[in-house]
């Protein structure tokens, strides 16, 4: 039986950590290739190829990296791999997926996991994340759905998956869709079509600096006052609510606005920023006026993800189209 070939690329993160020594805190010292001895019965579903890229915790990431790991996805893809899973921490698992869907262009899934508890820890849910991850992968019908996470038994879409919880195995959610699909009694099951997606050239340029900063009750402008100066190049707001700042953050906004593009997220977690209900200076309607875009439903990292990118590849001016709600929503 001739089976699939099966790329998996290991970046380190939890799944490849253990402590050195008793007492220890752990940290990523197991290869991609001894993560897959864990799980044998991999080898009757694919013909793998495994490669460790890298061993850091997902927190030390860049986009250049990433960049450096998209090119050897594509690769995988050109040999022949029928999917390509790639495995890292999760503290950045969702901007990494995001990163990926603006620029993954084949129609094989690129799928992302990793694990909440170490190698070393009882229950270790790395291997049964790895395993589901593979099947996702393989599986016929995930063809032409782009980039996915796959945690505890569920199938996320890049664009909406979250961290929302910090050490619980149920870590990973999709707020407002909720999962995409589901593993069942090791089969994939799909809940909904593929979407529509619109991919990105790769960026032409990777020095570009976009700033990101939380609205906070009672919070001075020092800081905003100061992006221009300190050379950013785009800026983020996770702000109040459906997308708001205080009446002080709004006239800086605006300034700052004239110059390099803000993109204004809710910090909430869920939902998506308005645009045509509170007029008050500070709202949506006042802070459109004065030249930000509201992100949608995007969240505030997302979106720094995003204007990265658009600014890398010149296209910067195709932001409204990026931030659409159909683009994150749309299935």
């Amino acid at each position: 039986m001739d089976l699939p070939k099966l790329a998996v690329a290991a970046l380190g993160g939890t799944v490849c950590m253990q402590a050195r020594n008793a007492g220890e805190g752990v940290i990523p010292t197991v290869s991609g290739e001894t993560l897959l001895t864990a799980i044998p019965e991999l080898t009757t579903l694919a013909r793998v190829t495994v490669e460790t890229l890298g061993m850091l915790p997902s927190a030390s990431l860049d986009f250049e990296f990433l960049l450096s790991v998209l090119c050897w996805a594509k690769f995988q893809a050109k040999q022949g791999a029928v999917g390509v899973v790639i495995i890292q921490g999760t503290d950045t698992l969702e901007e990494v997926a995001s990163f990926f869907e603006y620029l993954w262009p084949h129609d094989i899934p690129l799928v992302l996991t990793g694990a909440m508890r170490s190698a070393a820890q009882p229950g270790g849910d790395g291997p049964a994340n790895l395993l589901d991850a593979c099947r996702v992968a393989l599986a016929h019908h995930s063809q032409q759905r782009g980039v996915q996470v796959v945690m505890n038994g569920q199938i996320h879409h890049a664009s909406n998956v979250r961290k929302t919880d910090s050490l619980a195995l149920q870590a990973f959610s999709s707020p407002v869709t909720g999962p995409i699909g589901l593993l069942l009694e090791d089969r994939v099951h799909y809940l909904r079509p593929p979407r529509h997606r619109a991919v990105l050239p790769l960026p032409q340029k990777t020095s570009q600096k976009v700033a990101m900063l939380e609205a906070s009750l009672s919070a001075d402008t020092l800081l905003l006052e100061n992006i221009l100066a300190l050379g950013y190049d785009g800026l983020v707001i996770a702000g109040f609510g459906a997308g708001h700042v205080s009446q002080s953050w709004a006239k800086v906004i605006e300034k700052i606005a004239r110059k390099i593009p803000v993109i204004i997220a809710t910090r909430t977690g869920s939902g998506s920023t308005a645009r045509a209900t509170y007029g008050f200076s500070g709202g949506e309607m006042d802070l459109i006026s004065k030249g930000a875009s509201m992100a949608g439903f995007l969240c505030p990292r997302k979106a720094r993800t995003l204007l990265w990118l658009l600014i890398g590849c010149q296209r910067q001016d195709e932001l409204p189209r990026y931030l659409g709600s159909d683009m994150v929503l749309h299935h």
